[in-house]
Formats: C-alpha cells, structure tokens, sequence
C-alpha cells in the first residue's frame, strides 16, 4: 500500500511538471504583452499599441468614458496609472482568456486580455477611482430586483450564453438576499469586486462578511440594459450596461469561469458613466 501511494504522489507531482511550464509560458506571454502594452502607452507609441489591441478592445477611463479602439489610436489616453506609479499588481489566466489588476490608492485598472492567432491581445481597459470615504447609500435594483435576479433582458445565442446568463442572475439574487451560502457557490474563490460607488475593493471573504452585517457597502445588483459576451471556451468575458434605482449608469465588466461545470464570477468591475454625452 505504501508502494501504491508513493508511486500515486510521484506520478502526480511528474504531471505537475508537465504542466506547470506550458501553464508559466502562456501567463508569461500575456504578461509580457501587457508591459508591451503600459510602455506604448507611456510613450505614445501608437505603432506598437496598435499591434496589441484587439478589434473588440475598448478603453473605459475612470469617469465612464468609453473609447474605441480606433478612438484610442488616434489619441492615446492619459491613464489612471502611470508606468512609474509603483501600483499593487496582480494577474489571471484562464486558457484564452486573462486579466491584470492595478492598484494605487484609489485608482483601480483592469485589462483583460485576449490569447488570439497572433498572440495576447487587449479587450478591455477599465479604470475606476473609488470613493474617499464609505457610501452614504447604495445604487441597486430596487426591492423587487425583477431585473437582474428574476432576467435579464438579454437573448442567448448559444448554450454557453444561456449558462452565463443563468449564472448571473443567480449570483445577483444571491447578494440581493445576502445568502453567503449561494453567493460562495457562484464566485470564484480569486473574486474581486470594484466600484466608483465603493470605497474600497472587496474580495470574496470581505463581501461575504458585508453580507453577515446586512451591508452592501456600494456594490449591489442594478438592472441591466445592455450587454455583450466573449466566449472563450471555459471564460468567458462580460461587459454591460446598467442603470440602478439612483446615482449614474454603470459600465461593468465581468469574467466567468467554468470549474466543476459550473460558471463562477472572477472579477466586477464597475465604472460610473459620470456624463452621457461623454461617450
């Protein structure tokens, strides 16, 4: 028996070794693409941000304006994070799908990032610029929450879009009631969650602690006017439009993983659209 079990631990630490190099390779590309990527924006070097970005990719600066990436060729932004800021970073992959996270202070980054034919490319920039100080109320769907916990208004095209959806809902009906024990089954043990309308990021323990003090601390379900999915195999990349019971129209981008068979949420992130006409 002891024979058995040490030929077993063996043999998974060998697949292990297997994997963990293919596994560093693809996260080190990614990462690599996105220094590429903070250098050509730092220098304004268009020819080199042009190669990086996705057809799809959009830039969403911290107060809700939302770029192109044709708009952001022609003038690169100024971002909410230099180069040099000395941010708290730190990233995810999921097969063909993955982010990098940036903190200092109060600003917040999020790109994800697209594994294509020719390499990683940029889908999605979004900054925020949370609170100085905790919500005195929270921007939410109401008592009723018909939309998004009971549907949302949205027509699958496929099984996978039809999963995520369903997810969703779900997870929003789950933190509506503050039922920590479905809202544990639905986010991905790596979740965070960051808002204009919060003053600080929550991860899935701080949320769940909100949740046993009945708070929701700026982050809550709002209704859903519009949204689009990137299927990328197991992830899948969400980004929607909302408007809540009271403040600004929201801009969030999501991503949803597929463990077990089920889909769970790994990030939210929120920016307040602080002017329309902006956009």
């Amino acid at each position: 028996m002891r024979f058995c079990f040490f030929v077993r631990v063996l043999w998974i630490a060998s697949c292990a070794c297997l994997l963990t190099p293919l596994q560093a390779a693809q996260d080190d590309a990614m990462l690599q693409a996105d220094r590429a990527f903070t250098q050509a924006v730092a220098k304004r070097d268009r020819t080199a941000l042009e190669k990086l970005l996705d057809p799809d990719f959009s830039w969403t600066d911290f107060n809700g304006k939302i770029r192109t990436r044709s708009e952001v060729l022609a003038g690169i932004p100024e971002p909410a994070i230099s180069l040099d800021g000395h941010a708290q970073s730190k990233s995810f992959a999921y097969g063909r799908l993955g982010d990098v996270q940036e903190n200092l202070d109060r600003a917040h980054v999020v790109r994800v990032w697209a594994k294509r034919s020719d390499g990683w490319k940029a889908i999605v920039h979004q900054e925020i610029m949370s609170l100085p100080a905790p919500p005195s109320v929270t921007p939410s769907a109401g008592k009723d929450c018909e939309n998004p916990c009971k549907g949302i208004p949205f027509q699958p095209k496929t099984q996978t879009e039809r999963e995520v959806a369903a997810a969703y809902s779900k997870l929003e009906t789950a933190a509506m009631a503050h039922n920590s024990a479905n809202f544990t089954i639905m986010a991905a043990d790596e979740f965070i969650a960051v808002s204009s309308n919060s003053n600080k990021i929550y991860d899935k323990p701080g949320r769940l602690e909100d949740f046993a003090h009945s708070k929701m601390g700026g982050v809550a379900p709002t209704p859903l006017t519009a949204v689009r999915m990137f299927d990328f195999g197991d992830a899948v990349l969400m980004v929607s439009e909302h408007t809540p019971d009271r403040g600004k129209p929201l801009h969030v981008t999501r991503i949803w993983v597929k463990r077990n068979g089920n889909w769970v949420e790994a990030i939210s992130y929120q920016t307040a659209v602080q002017a329309l006409a902006s956009r």
